[in-house]
């Protein structure tokens, strides 16, 4: 799920073999800022940041840590210290400098404060239940025609209307630990068949759990989701190590769906503020054309269908 705010450039390198990674690593916020560095370096070149590479060979891909340091104005050992997890009491005025050398976007500069922070504390209680309220439950209803979905930590999806369901598959019918985007994209393959551009989509989803990572690191339910499709998904471990973040924002999705075919959707994501980690997705079609008629006939099937399945709840 990804900010559409600057045009993609696509995951950060990882090697196709990538091994499954340590369950305890992935939620531990000093490991998840050493790695998360480690690669927004690698994908840089001295070119990208101004400077003259004069050596012939580089043992290190992208940049080198006292090349880093030079761009921040810290001196290189600090620099390392704090990379390998062990500076503290690190200012705002560094992370912000550190963040523009690396030329991070706003929800990896974001990501780099939280795990900065959270380093330095060693548990934090797990966050509550999340419930949807019944007003939103009533909006989801009125807006029928158009699919609405409300989504929350974990990638979990929390309530939806039948348009939604219509669109991307009957979620009524899955038990609620299923209601999963990152288990339904990378653990059932009529995800491959129904998203376009499915390496796109699977990219977006791993970095919308990593920016889950970096606020609750020790979030039980989300480690064992990491944990359960990093046993079951090669691409899940490979998309996992790049250690990229996403935020969900706005933007365009292309599907192929098995009762009226292709269709190009805009989307627009709304963060709720009585519950900053739910979100309101809801897409749309372009006025005239081919996918707005196709989006009505799934939404007239969705109406009928409703006759059958109730409308979705929280769980």
């Amino acid at each position: 799920m990804a900010s559409h705010r600057a045009a993609r450039t696509g995951p950060s390198a990882a090697p196709e073999s990538a091994p499954e990674p340590d369950l305890r690593e992935g939620l531990d916020p000093r490991a998840e800022l050493s790695k998360f560095l480690h690669t927004r370096r690698a994908r840089l070149k001295p070119a990208d940041v101004g400077l003259t590479d004069h050596s012939r060979r580089r043992r290190v891909p992208g940049l080198r840590r006292e090349e880093l340091a030079q761009l921040a104005g810290v001196s290189g050992a600090y620099y390392t210290r704090f990379e390998q997890g062990n500076a503290r009491n690190v200012s705002r005025e560094v992370l912000d400098a550190i963040s523009r050398a690396l030329k991070l976007s706003e929800a990896e500069h974001a990501h780099l404060l939280r795990l900065a922070q959270l380093k330095r504390h060693q548990w934090q209680p797990e966050p509550p239940r999340q419930q949807v309220r019944p007003e939103m439950l009533q909006l989801l209803t009125a807006m029928e025609g158009v699919p609405a979905y409300v989504w929350g930590r974990r990638a979990d999806v929390l309530a939806w209307n039948q348009t939604a369901s219509a669109l991307f598959g009957d979620w009524a019918a899955r038990v609620p630990q299923e209601r999963n985007w990152a288990r339904i994209t990378f653990l059932d393959p009529a995800s491959r068949k129904l998203f376009t551009d499915w390496e796109s989509k699977a990219y977006d989803v791993v970095g919308q759990l990593r920016l889950g990572a970096g606020l609750h690191p020790d979030d039980s339910l989300l480690a064992s989701l990491i944990g359960e499709l990093s046993m079951k998904s090669r691409d899940f471990r490979r998309l996992w190590a790049a250690h990229d973040v996403k935020k969900k924002t706005y933007g365009t999705m292309r599907l192929s769906h098995p009762l009226v075919g292709e269709l190009t959707l805009r989307y627009e994501t709304f963060a709720q503020l009585g519950d900053q980690e739910q979100s309101l997705t809801i897409y749309h079609a372009e006025p005239g054309s081919p996918s707005e008629e196709a989006l009505r006939l799934l939404a007239s099937w969705g109406a009928d269908a409703s006759q059958e399945r109730p409308t979705g709840t929280p769980h």
